[in-house]
């Protein structure tokens, strides 16, 4: 009897879990709810009072006109272009540098490890002037390189992917150097694919970072061919009488490629995030 009524005592406490999760999960879900149905409503209705919950009639104008009377074309391609060279330019930098701090054995390394993420401390924007100062001085204002190599040089992911490193042990480096592999042949072929779930983590993080970097976009971008998505989209606010509706399709578009970076990376963030909380 005392077993049956525990056993109840938890059941109730997992439907009362779960309730409050669903709860919470909806409310989390709510804001993209609203900004997808907003997109197919009047700009009068997106603004009405009681709110329509859901639009009377479905509006695919918005989408039309922001790809028609805007360069929203040449925007995604420049929001996808940098986002996606960025990440792959990080990942390739951030894991040779995670790699030589982890197994390469060199002098000073602990003294420069510590100066090289003790950048992280500092915040992003302090560096815009004189970021933007060499980026004007090498003619790459209105570019996307000027928007990509910035990107690059963070400590952020070599401070992830290390503590993957970390993780394998050193006999596995030595018995390939026994058999004669090479550092690089040992870092491709052996080491790199251990640390997969880590590049997995890193990739979604800088995807999204990049993605939604609006300051540094803005001050390179200033050509309207040279904007990305995000800042195309904000300046469609900065009309006299802006069309909300009109914005909420914009948006929606921009939010569709993180929403699928999420969907097939997921596995990879995951269990990256799960490694790291395992060490």
């Amino acid at each position: 009897m005392r077993r049956k009524k525990n056993k109840r005592k938890r059941e109730k406490i997992e439907i009362i879990t779960n309730c409050i999760v669903l709860f919470f999960a909806g409310l989390s879900l709510f804001p993209l709810y609203w900004l997808v149905t907003s997109s197919f409503k009047n700009s009068a209705d997106v603004v009405k009072m009681p709110p329509d919950w859901f639009p009377k009639s479905l509006n695919f104008s918005n989408y039309v006109d922001v790809f028609n009377n805007q360069p929203a074309f040449i925007w995604t391609y420049n929001s996808l272009f940098v986002a996606l060279m960025s990440t792959f330019a990080l990942i390739v930098v951030s894991s040779l540098a995670a790699y030589a701090f982890s197994q390469l054995k060199f002098k000073g390394k602990n003294i420069i490890f510590i100066i090289f993420i003790s950048s992280l401390m500092i915040p992003k924007e302090v560096m815009i002037v004189p970021l933007f100062r060499i980026i004007q001085d090498m003619n790459m204002v209105n570019t996307l390189s000027g928007m990509i190599w910035p990107n690059v040089a963070t400590a952020f992911g070599v401070f992830l992917l290390k503590g993957f490193f970390d993780t394998i042990p050193d006999s596995l480096r030595e018995a390939a150097k026994i058999d004669g592999a090479s550092e690089f042949r040992i870092f491709f072929k052996i080491m790199l694919p251990l640390v997969k779930p880590g590049i997995g983590a890193l990739f979604i993080l800088n995807f999204v970072q990049v993605w939604n970097d609006y300051l540094w976009q803005l001050v390179v971008g200033q050509d309207v061919h040279s904007k990305t998505l995000m800042v195309g989209i904000a300046t469609l606010m900065q009309d006299l009488n802006p069309n909300f509706a009109y914005k909420m399709a914009g948006a929606t578009v921009a939010a569709i490629p993180m929403l699928l970076i999420f969907i097939f990376f997921q596995k990879y963030f995951t269990k990256g995030i799960t490694i790291g909380a395992d060490k």
